[in-house]
């Protein structure tokens, strides 16, 4: 069995940089046009540039997301724009469009293209065709099932290669495709900028009665009827290797550095553990606790296991789940005394209780015993943004180990 890659997202280059150092094999990017996330911070020239120089030097590949569905005039630009990503080095484009595919193949045939999953890739005919034309990757749609999957992989060449989402947000319209934001905001979700209308509340209006809203819920608060589960296939590893799987894919490019980080070191935990003995892997309960720790709905296996039901949309509200956020960053850390260097993220104080979690390891507990600022004074707290402080800790921790602390947050 081949190992597969574990693909983060990078909404800006500090989560580039998390996602890097907490294990990913390749990330994938936005720039400044052609991409789907215009919420995220996305990524300028130097930016780019940056980015991929810091992920080559780590032997990271960085893939960078053209996957809108453009008009006419949205074409404009596209060919310099990409003169520009194969100067860089960029490692390939993610392309939803047959046009601009058709641009990237005749205008830089060295350049790797990768097809996205908003191109509706659910059948091995279709996967067949874009490996013809050139695709060196096919994004599989979310709404296949193992069975599926694994019938795509016996049916086309070997050669290609297959990636699929196993964690983050799911949307209720077929491979994201929707028109909803576009009617209601005039924000077009396929060039990027979905106002997400399936999270808000929604009742019924008779025609003859305007003005008379009538709920059509379970939840004295309303329902969110469009409102999907989060997918989560952290304890199901085995079945996504054998299915042919090339790249596991982690959605939430407008997501935190603390998601970015926690859910990568989770997967890499768990991947490498299979790999070392898949005749008596066991799934490790601490992985998934991991992932219940990042900003999150309630989670489902999406559409892998068969057909989504009732269970996989949440009806009550449209919050996220927040019981942790991250409140600090190690800068530094001395073995000899114990003593890290912290850049506060938010407040906590003296007798606290936080967690430890670095890449590649579990995290451990620390009750904060002292704190002293930078003229090594003894305070009870933090409260001042990006406050550089020490404090001591009772295990060794790396430079860029998250500080977190539990139930900062709770269903906002």
């Amino acid at each position: 069995m081949q190992k597969p890659e574990l693909l983060a997202p990078a909404g800006d280059l500090e989560k580039l940089k998390m996602a890097v150092l907490y294990g990913a094999d390749a990330v994938y990017i936005g720039g400044e046009s052609f991409g789907l996330r215009v919420a995220s911070k996305n990524f300028d020239r130097a930016q780019m540039e940056e980015g991929i120089r810091f992920a080559h030097e780590r032997g990271v590949k960085v893939y960078v997301t053209v996957n809108i569905i453009p008009h006419n005039t949205q074409l404009n630009g596209f060919p310099e724009y990409l003169d520009m990503l194969c100067e860089i080095g960029a490692d390939a484009v993610i392309v939803a469009d047959l046009g601009l595919f058709s641009m990237v193949r005749a205008l830089h045939p060295e350049m790797s293209v990768h097809v996205s999953t908003q191109a509706n890739n659910v059948n091995y005919e279709t996967v067949r065709m874009w490996h013809k034309l050139g695709a060196e990757r096919v994004v599989l749609a979310r709404e296949l099932s193992f069975t599926e999957i694994a019938e795509i992989r016996e049916k086309t060449d070997p050669s290609l290669e297959l990636e699929a989402f196993v964690h983050g947000a799911m949307c209720i319209s077929y491979s994201g495709r929707c028109l909803l934001s576009n009617y209601l905001t005039k924000r077009d979700a396929n060039l990027g900028a979905c106002a997400q209308p399936c999270r808000w509340k929604y009742a019924l209006v008779e025609e003859k009665r305007p003005g008379e809203y009538m709920e059509i819920s379970e939840h004295e608060n309303g329902t969110f009827i469009f409102n999907s589960k989060d997918l989560n296939m952290i304890a199901h590893i085995p079945e996504l290797v054998k299915s042919g799987i090339t790249s596991f894919k982690i959605e939430g490019r407008v997501k935190s550095e603390y998601y970015v980080a926690t859910v990568v070191n989770a997967y890499r935990r768990e991947i490498d553990r299979y790999f070392a003995d898949p005749d008596n892997y066991v799934f490790d309960e601490g992985a998934l606790e991991e992932v219940l720790k990042v900003s999150h709905r309630p989670y489902c296996t999406g559409f892998y296991f068969g057909k989504t039901d009732e269970n996989s949309q949440v009806y009550e509200n449209s919050s996220y789940i927040r019981d942790y956020d991250i409140v600090g960053f190690i800068l530094d850390y001395d073995e000899k005394t114990g003593i890290a260097t912290v850049a506060q993220r938010n407040k906590f104080s003296v007798g606290d209780t936080v967690e430890i979690m670095q890449p590649g390891k579990p995290y451990f507990a620390q009750k904060v015993e002292w704190m002293k600022n930078e003229a090594g004074e003894e305070i009870d707290c933090v409260p001042h943004a990006e406050m550089i402080f020490t404090m001591h800790l009772d295990k060794p921790a790396c430079k860029n180990a998250m500080i977190r602390k539990g139930e900062l947050v709770s269903g906002k």
